[in-house]
Order: C-alpha cells, then sequence, then structure tokens
C-alpha cells in the first residue's frame, strides 16, 4: 500500500486531505479522505461478489469514492457501472479515482440524492444494483461518529427507501445485491419481498466459532426460487490475520460466489 497527501485530487476542488492507497493487491488505485469514511472490508466483500459479464450494466447506491465500484469494475471486465453519490467530496474524490484506474470509458458517477428511481435520472433499467447502504436509520441508536462520516453510517431515508430504490434500478430478472448488519437480516428480506425472490444469503462471521456481523444478500428482481442459506465467510483466524480465502478475496485473487 502507498500513500501520500494533497489538497486535492486534479480537476477537483477538494479542501480535504486524502490518501491515495492500492486496493485488491495493488489492482485499484483509490484516493480517500484521511478523515472521514474510507472504504475497507465491506465494499471489497460487495465488490467481490459482483458478477457482471460483458455488456450488462450494474449501478451502485451510495458509492462514496468508488471502493466497490472500481473494484468490481476490475473484477468485472466489460461491464458498464454507474455510482449515485450525494456527497460533493466524495464524488469528487471517486472521479479522481475513475480517472486514475484509467475506467472512464465504462465507469461514471453521478452526483445526487438517493432518487425515487434511475428513471428520474434518465436511464434505463440496469441488470444488476450492489450497495452497502448506511447501517442505521435511527439515530437514538446510534453513538454519533465524526461528522465527516456520518453520511456514511445514517441512512436519513430509512433502509426501506434505499431497498426501494434498487428495486426500481433493476429489470425484471436483474439482481439486488446488499451487505449489510446481519441483525437487519429480517428487515432486508421484509422489503425486498414481494418484489424480489429467489434470495441467497451468505453469512459473514469474524471468527470460525463466532455468530456472523454481516450479511451479504442476493435477490433476483421478481424471482421465484426457494431462499438459499449459503455457508459463511469465516474472515480471520484465531492465530491472527485473514483466513486463506478472505486474503484471496481481498488480493483480488478469487471472487466470492453464490454457491
Amino acid at each position: 500500500m502507498t500513500e501520500s497527501e494533497s489538497d486535492g485530487g486534479e480537476g477537483s476542488n477538494l479542501t480535504q486531505s486524502w490518501s491515495q492507497d492500492t486496493v485488491m493487491g495493488g489492482k485499484v488505485i483509490l484516493r480517500q479522505p484521511i478523515k472521514g469514511y474510507r472504504a475497507g472490508l465491506d465494499a471489497a466483500l460487495l465488490a467481490a461478489c459482483c458478477d457482471a459479464v460483458s455488456g450488462q450494466r450494474v449501478v451502485e447506491a451510495g458509492c462514496g469514492v468508488g471502493g466497490a465500484l472500481l473494484a468490481a469494475a476490475t473484477r468485472c471486465p466489460g461491464a458498464k457501472l454507474v455510482g449515485i453519490e450525494r456527497d460533493l467530496q466524495a464524488a469528487s474524490l471517486g472521479r479522481d479515482n475513475i480517472a486514475l484506474n484509467g475506467l472512464q470509458y465504462r465507469v461514471q458517477i453521478i452526483e445526487t440524492p438517493l432518487p425515487a428511481s434511475v428513471a428520474k435520472l434518465g436511464l434505463e433499467p440496469f441488470d444488476a444494483a450492489i450497495s452497502n447502504p448506511p447501517f442505521f436509520d435511527d439515530p437514538a441508536s446510534l453513538r454519533t461518529p465524526d461528522a465527516s462520516r456520518l453520511g456514511a453510517y445514517m441512512a436519513e431515508e430509512g433502509l426501506g427507501a434505499w431497498i426501494g430504490f434498487l428495486l426500481k434500478s433493476v429489470r425484471e430478472g436483474g439482481s439486488i445485491t446488499i451487505i449489510h448488519r446481519a441483525d437487519r437480516l429480517g428487515d432486508i428480506l421484509s422489503l425486498l419481498a414481494p418484489k424480489a425472490g429467489s434470495v441467497r444469503i451468505r453469512p459473514i462471521a469474524p471468527f470460525v466459532d463466532a455468530p456472523a456481523k454481516r450479511v451479504l444478500v442476493r435477490a433476483i428482481k421478481t424471482g421465484k426460487a426457494p431462499m438459499v442459506l449459503l455457508a459463511p465467510l469465516v474472515l480471520h483466524d484465531r492465530g491472527g490475520g485473514h483466513t486463506v480465502q478472505t486474503e484471496a478475496i481481498l488480493r483480488g485473487e478469487t471472487a466470492l460466489g453464490w454457491d
């Protein structure tokens, strides 16, 4: 990993300093704020289970500086991706990151609050939608983080608005993929039904003998297949460090499939 600091990227009007890092084993360059929300493991796992093929179109709701968006684009050559982001500074850094990685011809970021549907943006339905929605929608349940991170933690519109947008973003038969807190799984499933089915759930556990703290949920719009609970992804060994599977995922050497 490399790091440098600046007052902003080329062509941007940022006043917040940033670091320049590499992720996916050096395959993706990522500028992100030194203070504020930074792309981490959740973004990496969301990208790792994006399986769009060449010619398909993917939208990410709340793309930030492009951590998941650019990793997914790198993993899915030939797919076209659009990120939706309301934060000015994050969107500007995200555009810098698109240019740094030479992906301008198939990745873009639209700066706007979360709309009711992609149709309001003049876009056709997508083949797939991905998102890491803010984990909280009740201010009373959150110890307020640094002010610069608040937008990434708090879904002012509520989780229902995020999932509603994802459902309206994809064509019939399109996929919706979400990473979220494990204790919100019931809410997620309720919000996806009855418009989406064929749900597959991947628990994400910190250790093999610990409860899952995250879930990856994949649903198909108008899907009818039975729900499937997949084997968990275990992140860490008790001896320290990531498991072999997790390390390979983070380095971009393998995907996180839905089988």
